[in-house]
């Protein structure tokens, strides 16, 4: 089974971290520097740990040298990508709801 996932990413950031939501995308905030290649192999470890395969089970199919990339991920489905990136965010806190302890 593979999957593909749309990132929206920016370089250079304190954490390597998902930040949201970009339309059809997810912000991937990368504490690499856009240099030499070294954010998009931050991306495709981060990738790996978080989605629980191989990283040469990842590649970047467009967009290795621009902030906007597609990816593929061969050994998980686009349901359990979806739960294992929400779940890195930790408790929500974007969904509009004002319930109370939310912030």
């Amino acid at each position: 089974m593979k999957t593909r996932i749309a990132l929206k990413v920016r370089a250079g950031a304190n954490k390597t971290a998902f930040a949201g939501r970009f339309g059809d995308a997810w912000k991937l905030q990368v504490a690499a520097p856009p240099v030499d290649g070294k954010a998009n192999e931050a991306i495709v470890r981060f990738l790996s740990k978080l989605a629980a395969v191989p990283a040469n089970n990842i590649r970047i199919v467009t967009g290795a040298g621009a902030s906007t990339k597609l990816i593929e991920i061969e050994g998980i489905d686009s349901g359990q990508l979806e739960r294992a990136i929400l779940e890195s965010h930790g408790p929500r806190t974007h969904t509009g709801s004002s319930s109370p302890g939310e912030s």
